[in-house]
């Protein structure tokens, strides 16, 4: 798609498609190449839940040492967050997601070689380093690509990448996994996004967000006294709290609690996983329609949650467990998408990909935590209503939190 450069305020900008019906279509291709960056993304990273056990088998690892190297992930993926989206005010979304795939790729591609435990640790910390930067990049391509009436529908569509990458990795990867070796895995992973990654760089256009020319003026001090941001950041913690992990200790606290099977557990949390999908478009449409507001339904996702939580921890038959996974999925999900609509409308476009990473980052140090914490304090209760009483502390803060939030809309 054609589009030219524009002086403006002698900075350069790469700005829309001339024809102002042809900029209007072109704004869902971002959609999907965004859709799509996520997808990559998440797959590459959750591929080795599949494939973890064959991989100890390889390196003559015991289970419980597996688990190091989703550590050296996060440790990089936080650090990436934080750093990666001032990179993307800096240089902009389109380079950093097209640079950032390319190198996770290759990254993929090695890790599939790993023959030691050093070499595997070290190429899975540089996966986690190089694919922070997507998802600021990508909050930022939306945020400048869609206007105020059309903001929230579009995250949400976004936003189903992450859920649906968890389905199709659990779908797809076991059956390659039978068909073939975890290494050749990671290289048709690693292959396949580094393709995508220049397919993003040729098709993706920035869209009239400010390029390097904006380097002298991006203010970070203006994020650190945001006092709304401060608080977006810690309620993101809260519900990331819940939402990880639920995901992270569902399953074991439901076969350990009730006796049931892992089978029929599964498909509790397919049911979860469901609601999820579904309810980040839908809840994205219902704030469009509310004029881009955010605040009351992410509060209402929040308290829900909370509830929700609590009530899943004191549950006695299977039918239960059928009616409240699905609105569990929706509440545990479905603020998401806004928050991050939030933050990057608090911020402004200049600095949306710089208080995406940095909030985002903190968001993560939930999911290292949370597992601890709740594993910790359930084996020294044995109380499954303390357990899950423990995960809704987290959105019951993050409600807290957004009740003191100003809301204000920015277009």
């Amino acid at each position: 798609m054609d589009s030219i450069k524009v002086p403006a305020r002698h900075d350069e900008r790469l700005t829309l498609p001339t024809n102002q019906s042809i900029a209007s279509a072109y704004r869902w291709v971002i959609l999907l190449l965004c859709w799509g960056a996520l997808l990559f993304t998440f797959v590459d990273r959750l591929a080795w839940g599949s494939v973890a056990a064959s991989v100890g088998s390889s390196l003559g690892l015991p289970v419980g040492a597996l688990g190091v190297f989703v550590t050296a992930f996060y440790a990089g993926y936080v650090l990436s967050n934080v750093a990666g989206g001032v990179v993307v005010d800096l240089f902009g979304p389109r380079r950093i997601i097209a640079l950032s795939l390319l190198l996770l790729g290759v990254c993929t591609f090695l890790f599939g070689h790993t023959t030691s435990v050093a070499y595997g640790l070290a190429t899975q910390g540089l996966m986690g380093l190089v694919s922070g930067c997507d998802y600021a990049a990508c909050v930022k391509l939306i945020t400048a690509w869609f206007d105020l009436k059309h903001r929230g529908r579009a995250m949400g569509l976004m936003m189903t990448a992450t859920s649906l990458a968890v389905v199709i990795t659990n779908a797809i990867v076991p059956k390659m996994l039978a068909a073939t070796g975890w290494s050749q895995i990671y290289a048709l992973l690693g292959i396949a996004t580094s393709i995508f990654a220049m397919l993003c760089f040729v098709i993706l256009r920035d869209g009239s967000i400010v390029q390097l020319g904006n380097r002298q003026r991006l203010n970070l001090k203006k994020l650190l006294g945001n006092r709304n941001l401060a608080l977006l950041a810690l309620a993101g913690f809260g519900g990331m709290w819940g939402t990880w992990g639920f995901v992270f200790w569902g399953n074991a606290l439901m076969t350990k609690r009730y006796g049931i099977s892992p089978t029929h557990a599964g498909f509790v949390m397919v049911l979860v996983g469901i609601g999820a999908v579904v309810s980040k478009p839908i809840i994205g449409l219902l704030s469009d329609w509310m004029g881009g507001r955010r605040k009351a339904l992410i509060s209402a996702c929040f308290c829900g949650f909370s509830i929700l939580l609590l009530v899943f921890g004191m549950l006695e038959r299977e039918s239960q467990f059928h009616l409240i996974a699905p609105l569990l999925g929706i509440a545990a999900f479905a603020w998401s998408p806004l928050i991050a609509l939030m933050i990057a409308e608090t911020a402004g476009i200049s600095l949306s990909g710089s208080a995406t990473g940095v909030t985002n980052g903190i968001w993560q140090l939930a999911n290292v935590a949370v597992p601890l914490v709740v594993g910790t304090v359930f084996q020294f209760t044995h109380s499954f209503p303390i357990a899950f009483g423990t995960l809704a502390a987290g959105p019951l803060l993050a409600a807290g939190c957004m009740c003191f939030v100003n809301e204000a809309v920015r277009t």
